[in-house]
């Protein structure tokens, strides 16, 4: 019985149930296999040390001297050279006579004649049943493009259209240049280099004024501000007046 019963607690006051979660199956993908076979087909076995087997070359197949030299055909005795015209016959030469041709002239223009393609009639043209027949391309009744009034003359349509596309390109050419003009650098003139020069010089006397005018003891933290800014404004009006007197040239960019 005393097996049986639990210690005494506060926990073991309601009874409770442990609940035991299942662990879900792990996830396999179906396309494992596809991907496993595509990576196979797509590996080499030599594909950064070399084929596993390797054909040993035959130690009598030596590199000879001059044998990787490019080696030129062998010459004919037709090829190149001036052609030599026969010579002229002599007063002693006598041509072949009495050369007969056994070849039957009337049989051979005969099966030609059954053998050739037939000629394509011309096109004609006859005024009457029983009138005289006329070659139509010379009658004057096809028309013929090359005799037109306007025969090689450009369309207007093609001649508006390069019009449109030629103005655009010198629309946008003169853009192009506007937009450069714009962009490009000007030089300031010595007469705005001293007037700026005077007007920073004066704008440090200034504030130097004004740094000299603070108060010896400075407790406060509006004063060490005050004093902080003054400080910058002249640090910065120096660096500018260094800057301009040391570059006698200075150029402007336009933004």
């Amino acid at each position: 019985m005393a097996a049986m019963c639990m210690e005494e607690s506060i926990y073991n006051l309601l009874p409770y149930n442990l609940d035991k979660s299942c662990k879900a199956p792990r996830y396999v993908s179906t396309l494992k296999t596809y991907v496993k076979n595509t990576i196979q087909q797509s590996k080499a076995p030599w594909k950064t040390i070399g084929p596993p087997k390797v054909q040993v070359p035959n130690p009598k197949d030596f590199l000879q001297k001059h044998s990787k030299e490019p080696k030129l055909p062998q010459r004919n005795k037709h090829q190149g050279g001036k052609k030599v015209k026969p010579g002229v016959p002599k007063l002693s030469d006598h041509p072949l006579m009495g050369i007969q041709s056994s070849k039957n002239f009337i049989s051979t223009n005969a099966a030609n004649v059954i053998m050739g393609v037939p000629k394509k009639p011309l096109p004609a043209c006859v005024d009457r049943r029983q009138g005289d027949k006329y070659i139509l391309e010379t009658s004057g009744l096809v028309p013929k493009y090359l005799k037109k009034k306007d025969y090689g003359i450009t369309p207007k349509y093609v001649t508006k259209r390069n019009e449109e596309v030629k103005r655009a390109q010198e629309e946008y050419d003169a853009y192009v240049k506007e937009t450069l003009r714009q962009k490009a650098m000007k030089r300031l003139s010595d007469e705005d280099r001293d007037s700026l020069l005077e007007g920073l010089k004066k704008n440090w006397e200034d504030v130097h004024h004004q740094f000299q005018s603070l108060s010896v003891e400075i407790d406060t933290l509006p004063k060490k501000l005050h004093k902080e800014r003054l400080e910058a404004e002249m640090k910065q009006l120096e660096h500018d007046i260094q800057t301009i007197e040391k570059h006698r040239i200075i150029y402007i960019a336009n933004k």
